[in-house]
């Protein structure tokens, strides 16, 4: 089953699992092998740090997932299609095939991320740590981040194998299938309120993963499934918690020289010029306009219809977007290595404080509270130098909603999985695309991705989602 074979590295898989002895005449001399490592602290530490690189991956937050969670929506646009075989441009433009390279490789770097998180899990107990706080505090690390890669496959694929325990046979898995996504989800809660159980309030290593980023997540899964009252009460506990505040003004929360700042829940971490340039993110590349900057790919650009919305007033025009010379939108969120752009040193960051403002302006509204949802909303709006909206009206609430979730989280992966569970998708994206004379029309089936067709292939019991076949 190629999702399994992929889950590590072939060499890696190997080692650690201990699964392919015929292909190794000798054993390398420099090399830790599975029953000899994760043996002490300091090996459990060296894995887990493996854990949070693969969510640098390519097909992760390195650069697919940003692009699998924006570019179908009315956010971003793919203008340069040819210099990645079209892979982005059939997602912006609903003509997606199973064999597109961007979703073969954002799941087989998910599932490399869930079986690490499974190694640590099924591994960790065993291993002395000199304080057990810290080897609690990484069990529930490693529960928030598989917890954090299943929730994004699900959005994206709808049902998908389920893999909670350590591979060691991949055998094991094959003609298992897909799993129901309610399943997935009873398992994504679980693991976050594990996680939230086992976290501390104060990360023991810089940016690490705390309470609040596991809460945070669980208040976003419950939005998703509108179970309004959860959502309200767990991001409440955030807010509650007195560890993140909206900074004054917006704009040096994405500033390097600012990165993990009061607003930032939890980031992926990059770092321009470390190990060989493998530490570094290379977004402001792919999602610059092309010539804009040395290489620029130009996938993943906003839509001059999403900078449009924003009003002279906003101080986010200019911040957080702006245009090119040549009038072409961009973001700002992400800053390139002058001298290597594809090494650059911005985090991608995954929730922040903002985000939590909104969506419990969201919960509030779809629960009948407009004035909470007011309170909540005209925090953001006030943050970006517009005045209060006044309207207690709660489809205008709702909308409003929408509009600052689009304006103010842009580029950071959220206006595709929004449209997905608070709006009617199907009908936005076609209203979307006879305003901007596009004569593309899309259908309910367009809202899931297509199976990878390289994991169809190698197991027939995953079956490919309605409309791909």
């Amino acid at each position: 089953m190629k999702m399994i074979q992929y889950m590590l590295p072939a060499f890696t898989a190997c080692i650690l699992a201990g699964a392919c002895t015929k292909q190794l005449d000798q054993l390398p001399t420099t090399s830790k092998v599975g029953n000899q490592f994760f043996t002490t602290q300091n090996e459990a530490e060296e894995y887990i740090s493996s854990v949070y690189g693969t969510l640098q991956r390519v097909g992760l937050y390195g650069q697919y997932l940003p692009v699998l969670a924006e570019i179908s929506s009315d956010n971003t646009w793919d203008q340069v299609p040819a210099n990645d075989n079209g892979y982005a441009g059939q997602l912006d433009l609903f003509t997606t095939i199973p064999s597109n390279g961007i979703l073969s490789l954002n799941w087989s770097d998910s599932y490399v991320a869930i079986q690490r998180a499974n190694v640590v899990l099924n591994r960790i107990d065993a291993v002395s740590y000199q304080t057990d706080s810290v080897k609690t505090a990484r069990k529930g690390a490693m529960k928030f981040v598989r917890a954090l890669i299943y929730f994004n496959l699900v959005r994206t694929y709808g049902d998908v194998p389920l893999v909670t325990k350590e591979t060691t046979n991949t055998n094991d898995y094959f003609g298992q299938g897909r799993t129901n996504k309610d399943t997935i989800y009873t398992q994504i809660v679980k693991d976050l309120k594990d996680a939230i159980t086992a976290l501390p309030a104060v990360a023991d290593q810089k940016g690490g993963i705390v309470k609040t980023a596991a809460q945070a997540l669980l208040g976003k899964v419950y939005l998703t499934l509108a179970q309004y009252p959860e959502a309200i009460a767990i991001l409440n506990t955030v807010v509650n918690s007195g560890v993140h505040s909206l900074l004054s003004t917006p704009g040096s929360i994405f500033s390097l020289s600012n990165e993990l700042n009061a607003e930032i829940i939890f980031a992926v971490q990059f770092a321009a010029g470390v190990n060989g340039n493998t530490e570094g993110s290379p977004l402001q590349q792919q999602s610059s306009p092309s010539g804009f900057i040395s290489g620029a790919k130009g996938h993943n650009l906003p839509t001059r219809y999403l900078y449009n919305m924003y009003s002279n007033a906003d101080l986010r025009k200019g911040t957080y977007l702006d245009t090119t010379k040549q009038g072409v939108p961009y973001c700002k969120k992400y800053t390139a290595n002058a001298s290597n752009p594809t090494d650059g040193g911005s985090d991608f960051v995954v929730l922040r404080y903002a985000d939590v403002l909104l969506m419990l302006a969201e919960a509030s509204n779809e629960s009948g509270n407009t004035a909470d949802a007011l309170t909540y909303l005209n925090k953001i709006r006030n943050r970006a130098g517009l005045t209060s909206f006044l309207i207690e009206d709660q489809t205008q609430i709702r909308n409003e909603i929408s509009l600052q979730r689009q304006l103010e989280l842009v580029g950071e992966g959220h206006r595709w999985f929004d449209l997905l569970h608070t709006t009617d998708p199907v009908n936005t994206m076609n209203t979307y695309f006879k305003t901007t004379g596009q004569n593309i029309t899309i259908k309910d089936f367009n809202l899931l991705m297509p199976i990878p067709q390289d994991q169809v292939d190698t197991d027939p019991s995953i079956k490919q989602n309605t409309g791909y076949n």
